[in-house]
């Protein structure tokens, strides 16, 4: 069992990380301040020390020295990438930004855990390599969601269920289903990969399922379909919400008898096809108005799998750009490139809606562009408002604890509030004479994120905030 040092003046934030760490297995010390740390504990026999960064006397920095090689994920209490920057020049291995949910908060925990497992310490000049792909999977991802999707894959596959894989376009579908038909009895068959969107409607169902001859214009001889060619192995349909109706017919008499007929054909044949589907959309809505045949969306959700954006797995962005920037390196023969501290923190920092596909281009582009052995953050390419990140001085105080209650007892939270009740109680309380931008300036976010977290969590924004913050 891990034992976490939490470094936190302020009592109603500690109290809620140590219950959060305990709730999920974890031994867990506290101290108010750097010099309290000090003072009880052997601070290098901790497995991972969480210190905020702003601290009475001196910051949450020093925790790195003192830890002596353990890891040290420092937090912060405004978005500030100078802040960010600093800390991971002086050695950080990362840091968080207030207010964070429970589970950014553990998805860094065994994110750096694992790391510090997997690896011998080195020193901080020295360049670390990025861990390889995660076992016979071959997908990078420590993240919790990442985690739970690889045991997923590792029950399903064995099996010959269909799979319905969903999620965001350059999530890396189809790596999942190349490791589901790795990991299962038909491995030494073929897997046949079909992209719906890519194939015009009117040959898709030739395509799939074959023809025979004169069977249309053009059709001068008699033609295996993929899913045919598949027998024995298995069929990977990308973007299968791109199928046409008449196709998709086809396809659930497929699943139903295990049997295929050519087009232009009167007799039909067995196949014996595993059938994985991908989709970005919405299949049950699409049913719902008639576009996705419902009997066919029952049929692919036999298992369901969600792939994660990369936005939702933490520190795994990291990894897979270090892992891109040396495949990259390797094929421009361009040795010992790394990413700047403010390109590491722009990479973290983006949404990436593009997801994987998108930072694989932006790494390739940096490797081209970059001219010395650092890659900065304009190399990258990518629209990130580092500006949005900076925040004038007279921002960077952290929440003041006096901020939270108005000394008559009257809103005083008690230490049951969670992370996630810090910030609602932070809002409500403050927007009344606060603008949008003063609140997320105070809680170190952008007014973007602000008004994400309050539509997550049911924050309704009051007419006193609106009109004085348009004034």
């Amino acid at each position: 069992m891990a034992h976490i040092l939490i470094v936190e003046d302020e009592k109603i934030i500690r109290s809620a990380l140590r219950r959060l760490l305990e709730r999920n297995q974890f031994r867990v010390s506290e101290a108010g301040s750097v010099q309290e740390a000090q003072d009880l504990y052997d601070v290098p026999s901790f497995d991972l020390v969480i210190s905020d960064l702003r601290l009475p006397g001196a910051p949450g920095t020093e925790m790195i020295d003192l830890a002596k090689g353990k890891p040290v994920l420092i937090m912060t209490s405004y978005a500030s990438l100078r802040s960010a920057v600093d800390s991971m020049k002086q050695g950080a291995v990362d840091y968080i930004a207030k207010p964070f949910d429970h589970d950014e908060m553990l998805q860094a925990v065994a994110r750096i855990l694992v790391e510090r497992e997997q690896r011998p310490p080195v020193a901080a000049e020295e360049s670390v390599t990025p861990p390889p792909a995660t076992g016979e999977i071959g997908i990078i991802g420590n993240c919790a969601p990442m985690q739970d999707l690889f045991g997923k894959i590792r029950k399903v596959a064995p099996t010959d269920s269909t799979v319905l894989i969903q999620g965001e376009s350059g999530t890396g579908k189809e790596l999942v289903a190349r490791a589901l038909h790795n990991l299962s009895r038909r491995a030494k068959a073929p897997l046949i990969s079909v992209n719906c969107a890519a194939i015009p409607e009117t040959l898709i169902e030739s395509e799939l399922f074959g023809h025979e001859k004169g069977a249309f214009t053009g059709a001068s001889a008699s033609r295996t379909g993929l899913v045919e060619a598949a027998d024995g192995g298995t069929l990977f349909l990308d973007e299968i919400g791109e199928l046409p109706l008449e196709a998709q017919a086809r396809l659930l008499r497929v699943l139903q008898e295990g049997e295929i007929r050519r087009v232009g054909s009167v007799q039909s044949q067995k196949v014996d096809v595993r059938l994985i589907a991908a989709t970005h959309r919405d299949l049950k809505g699409l049913a719902k108005i008639g576009q996705f045949r419902e009997d066919l969306f029952y049929r692919l959700n036999v298992i369901s799998l969600r792939l994660p954006a990369l936005r939702e797995r933490g520190g795994d962005v990291m990894e897979i750009a270090r892992v891109f920037l040396a495949r990259q390196s390797a094929r421009m023969s361009r040795p010992g490139l790394k990413f700047g501290a403010e390109a590491e923190a722009a990479i973290r920092h983006y949404s990436w809606p593009g997801n994987v596909r998108e930072l694989e281009n932006a790494i390739e582009r940096s490797v081209i562009l970059s001219e010395g052995q650092e890659i900065n953050a304009d190399q990258l390419g990518i629209d990130v408002e580092l500006g949005e990140l900076e925040l004038a001085d007279s921002y960077l105080d952290p929440l003041p604890s006096s901020g939270l209650g108005n000394g008559n007892g009257a809103h005083e939270p008690t230490e049951d509030l969670s992370l996630e009740d810090y910030f609602q109680h932070f809002v409500l309380e403050h927007q009344d004479h606060m603008t949008e931008t003063e609140l997320a300036r105070k809680l170190g976010v952008s007014r973007k994120c602000l008004w994400e977290r309050r539509q997550r969590l049911g924050i309704p924004r009051r007419k006193a905030s609106a009109s004085s913050d348009a004034s």
